[in-house]
């Protein structure tokens, strides 16, 4: 007679396993399913999912479904046209520029892959987006290279249209010798201080280049490296500044690095109206318009030209074949 509820119980078990494992299996196929075809190339339900959810994460804000779909339907056209010019990034060009995101939020890279699928999203659905714009950035700037420069005088026109006094603002070109005073790895921070002693006085002594840089090679582990050629426009702020305190000819103060301790010798110093940090600024904002809009009018032939197939289009109204 015991024998009865255990049977039921096993059956209760057993259908219980099943509607699960239907529930799953349906899950799983309404994800795989078709949603559209870009060109033959398939966006499925889960594409869009993932990308809702990273989308939403980024910005905090939830997109429209037909703004996800825009954006895989691009991306797609703009890593298929760059495959047409050989331009095809490799994983690992990815994967550098999915570990500097990483690396930037002060996480690892299976960190963000952990934050984004717990977060309903995919490193996947990162890295499609990656690749996208590694190869469509890659692919407009070497087809319009000509028609992307941008002139000295425009940029000069600009500044002096916005009257922000900048357009008289001066550069310079400096020709650097990286000098470093070895330090072996792991090594205690007393040796790094007795380091820093020993490149202070080397920096009372740096008087030019031309008898400093022998005098310091001579010195027991140090190295001093080739001439580095920079204009302030390319150096951060906060260099820009100790080099502009440092006078031609001398070291800059002492700071530590992986290697142990290095300055900098600032062999030259050529003023250059052209080069300054006002000018790169303008000139990076004109060139990103330029770039912007040039991109976009490629983007939009591409669109015009795709076959793009809903296989289950927003309004759940069938499937519809257009050229967008």
């Amino acid at each position: 007679m015991s024998q009865v509820p255990v049977h039921a119980s096993c059956r209760a078990g057993v259908t219980a396993m099943i509607a699960a494992a239907v529930i799953f299996a349906a899950t799983s196929i309404a994800q795989a399913q078709v949603v559209l075809l870009v060109d033959g190339q398939p966006i499925t339900a889960l594409d869009i999912e993932q990308r809702t959810k990273f989308i939403e994460m980024s910005t905090h804000k939830t997109p429209t479904r037909q703004e996800v779909i825009d954006g895989l339907i691009d991306e797609l056209l703009e890593i298929r046209e760059a495959k047409r010019y050989t331009i095809d990034p490799s994983d690992s060009d990815v994967n550098d520029a999915f570990n500097n995101i990483a690396s930037n939020m002060g996480v690892d890279a299976q960190k963000l892959s952990q934050i984004l699928a717990n977060g309903g999203a995919s490193a996947a659905t990162l890295k499609q987006r990656l690749r996208a714009q590694i190869a469509w950035s890659s692919l407009v700037r070497g087809r319009y290279k000509a028609s992307l420069e941008i002139a000295d005088s425009d940029v000069e026109a600009q500044l002096k249209l916005h009257d922000s006094g900048d357009s008289k603002q001066v550069g310079y070109e400096y020709t650097m010798r990286p000098v470093l005073l070895l330090v072996p790895r792991g090594s205690p921070s007393a040796a790094y201080e007795a380091r820093k002693r020993d490149a202070d006085a080397l920096r009372a002594r740096f008087s030019d280049c031309n008898t400093g840089v022998p005098f310091a090679r001579a010195l027991r582990e140090v190295a001093v490296r080739d001439p580095v050629i920079k204009s302030s426009a390319d150096i951060p702020e906060a260099l820009r500044g100790i080099l502009d305190n440092t006078e031609v000819g001398h070291l800059t103060p002492p700071e530590q690095t992986d290697e142990g301790i290095q300055m900098f010798a600032v062999c030259s110093k050529k003023e250059s109206k052209n080069d300054s940090p006002a000018m790169q600024k303008m000139r990076d904002q004109l060139f990103e318009q330029k770039f912007g809009a040039q991109a976009k009018r490629y983007l939009a032939n591409l669109r015009r030209a795709a076959m793009i197939e809903y296989k289950q289009p927003p309004d759940n109204g069938g499937s519809k074949t257009s050229r967008r």
